[in-house]
């Protein structure tokens, strides 16, 4: 559908944004964006980056399945991506007036494939590969999830807007190739889960990483001591300062002499401490 417009009704509006601003307003700067921001992209870089990530799970996994995607990343990227490029033959800005079906590569070379953008395809199929691999193997993360998400989409923001700054791509270009890398990833990770889910023929064993969230450890419970219920009359044998503090193993047996007077016995009374008693 969007190749239909951009065949069409949006054509001009690709010759009324495309040009080469670089050149213009920042001519000094032209080439360092060619070889640094413009390459985030390529195959240069994108291709080590997800090789490096792939061969670092698969060794601690001690399983295949990462370099599988990288394998099946770049067949969809040269498959797909590619296929469509060879197919419409639509020339560059620099090599002609974006018509489809003109150039191919046998006339112009890299310049009559420009629809869509493989930088852009890249960005999204590439990198989108490597994020699938790190959230597949790292469990449910929802932080590192968004990280990534933000991670891509910012490098896919770079490869148009760079792209774009140096007039290499018609605008529909560019958008068609973050459209073309998307449902090449998409196609991708659903075939990858896929077949995680039903196997593979012959026997074979094709399984991703299951994470299980573990369940709460109840807190064990601990026995509080309760407090011994301590009669009236031992505290009132102590100290009216010692009473927040008492000690059990300070008290004495309650005696008679405490409570009541026994007849024939002395009184025993203490001069700091009288009791009063009535007779």
């Amino acid at each position: 559908m969007f190749t239909l417009l951009a065949a069409g009704p949006l054509r001009p509006y690709d010759e009324m944004f495309q040009g080469y601003w670089a050149k213009h307003y920042t001519p000094n700067w032209w080439m360092f964006l060619d070889t640094v921001p413009n390459a985030v992209a390529g195959q240069a870089v994108c291709l080590p980056v997800l090789a490096a990530v792939a061969i670092f799970l698969a060794w601690r996994h001690r399983t295949w399945h990462p370099l599988a995607i990288v394998v099946a990343a770049e067949a969809g990227f040269y498959g797909g991506v590619g296929g469509l490029k060879v197919l419409l033959g639509r020339t560059a800005p620099a090599a002609g007036e974006g018509d489809f079906w003109e150039g191919g590569p046998f006339a112009h070379g890299w310049y009559g494939i420009a629809y869509p953008s493989g930088h852009a395809a890249e960005a999204v199929l590439i990198y989108g590969a490597a994020a699938y691999l790190l959230i597949s193997y790292t469990g449910p993360d929802s932080r590192l999830r968004r990280r990534l998400t933000w991670l891509v989409g910012l490098i896919a923001l770079n490869a148009i807007v760079v792209a774009f700054y140096l007039g290499y791509h018609w605008p529909t270009d560019l958008v068609a190739g973050l459209l073309a890398g998307g449902l090449v990833l998409r196609v991708m990770v659903d075939l990858d889960r896929a077949l995680a889910r039903r196997g593979l023929p012959f026997g074979w064993s094709y399984r991703l990483p299951t994470f299980s969230r573990p369940e709460p450890v109840a807190a064990p419970e601990t026995h509080r001591p309760q407090p011994v219920p301590v009669p009236a009359a031992i505290w009132l044998r102590t100290h009216p300062f010692d009473l927040p503090k008492p000690s059990v193993t300070n008290l004495q047996p309650l005696t008679a002499a405490w409570s009541a007077p026994v007849p024939g016995q002395p009184t025993r009374t203490l001069p700091e401490r009288e009791l009063l008693i009535t007779r």
